[in-house]
Parts: structure tokens; sequence; C-alpha cells
């Protein structure tokens, strides 16, 4: 049998670019639980998370802003919301390192975190308290249709074989962050949002842009499956 290598290396341009899109953001959770008591003043997280001075933070990774009811937002935060501002990694990123740098105005009184690894190690630990680590697109939708898709997990795996080398089919984030066990919806919504150039990453935009939609079902499929 002749194996396709253009998929495969789509795959590895995909572990690759991924890779690239989060280096900043791979952090160790429990080395970030130990820089959270930064936050813990004002910010609670886990199961009995409650508003405190700011909001709970549990879900907080692609959460769009300002989103929590009975939160007093500053104009800042509001207007950044209204524009569309997403609290994914690379925004939380910047955030922390110097809150009133990245968004003028802002109530938050924290002078940041100057070290890039302490806000990956904390950015890793509130990913812990997410529900997934690719998190609906917000003001982004696929039809109905591609949702329904029932992904073939063996082509999945076809597809998939060379991602697995970086993306740790253990699930463990060892340099790159862990796509098994992802919500199937998720994964595709993600996947479409770089197809069709609402997230921006051009590398994972030009290979979704080379993966039909019953691929990017089975690679959905597949990763999901690992989870299991």
């Amino acid at each position: 049998m002749l194996l396709d290598f253009s998929r495969i290396g789509l795959c590895v341009t995909l572990a690759v670019s991924a890779f690239s899109a989060h280096a900043e953001s791979v952090g160790d959770p429990d080395a970030g639980k130990k820089v959270y008591r930064k936050c813990a003043s004002c910010h609670m997280v886990g199961d009995d998370a409650r508003n405190r001075v700011g909001p709970n933070l549990n879900n907080i990774i692609g959460a769009p802003a300002a989103n929590i009811d009975g939160v007093k937002y500053s104009k800042a935060l509001k207007n950044a919301a209204a524009d569309g501002l997403v609290w994914d990694e690379a925004a939380l990123n910047a955030f922390l390192e110097a809150p009133k740098k990245y968004l003028p105005g802002t109530r938050m009184s924290f002078r940041g975190l100057t070290k890039s690894s302490e806000r990956a190690d904390v950015i890793a630990y509130l990913a812990t308290y997410s529900d997934s680590s690719i998190a609906p697109e917000a003001g982004f939708s696929v039809s109905p249709e591609i949702l329904a898709m029932d992904g073939d997990v063996a082509y999945g795996e076809y597809l998939g074989s060379e991602c697995t080398t970086c993306h740790l089919s253990s699930g463990a984030n060892d340099g790159i962050p862990g796509i098994t066990g992802w919500d199937e919806a998720d994964f595709v919504t993600a996947m479409h949002a770089y197809k069709e150039k609402y997230r921006d990453n051009s590398v994972m935009q030009m290979v979704t842009g080379r993966l039909a939609n019953h691929e990017i079902a089975a690679l959905a499929a597949y990763f999901k499956s690992l989870g299991n």
C-alpha cells in the first residue's frame, strides 16, 4: 500500500504549528498552583469558586471577556469584550504580564507576572479548571450538518499517526498540549475556525485549508477515542 505522505506531512505540520502557537502557554500546572496564590485574594477557582473582588476563573480558557453575571467590570473591559476579546492563552499571557498596559483603565490592580515561565504555569493551572483545552470559539459556529458528521476513527488514526509523535496519546502535556479525549464538537469547531481564518495562525490556516470536512471529523473522532 502506498502511504499518502502529503497527508501525514500535514499532521506533522499540525503538531509543529500547534507547538509554535502555544509555546508560551505550555507550563506546569503544579507550579502554577503556587503562582496562583498571588491571584487568590481576588479570584477563586475550583468546585466551590465564587466571585470575590474579581470574578471566579473557572472555564476562563477560551471564554469571552466580561461574561459573568453579577460582576462589576470596568468600562475598559466591557469595551474590549464588545470588540470581541476572548481569554485565549495568548490574551491571558499578555494581560498577566502587565494588566494596565494591556488594558488601560482596568480595575485590576495586580502589577503583573514578569516571568514568562510563571505566566505559562498559572495558565496551565487555570486550564485544569476549564472544560476543554479547545474551547468553543466565541462568535464562531459551524453548521449542524458538519457537527453531525460521524468521523471514521480508523481513518483518523491514519491521518493522525504523526500527530501523536508530539501530541502524546496519553494526553500528557510534554512540550505541547495534549489533545486526547477532546470533545469532538469543540475539536471540529476549532479546526474550522482556523480553516475559515477566524482563528489567527497562518500555518494552521494553511493546514486546515487542505483538510476536507470528513477528514477533520475523522481526526476529531480519533483523538476523542484516545480518551475513552
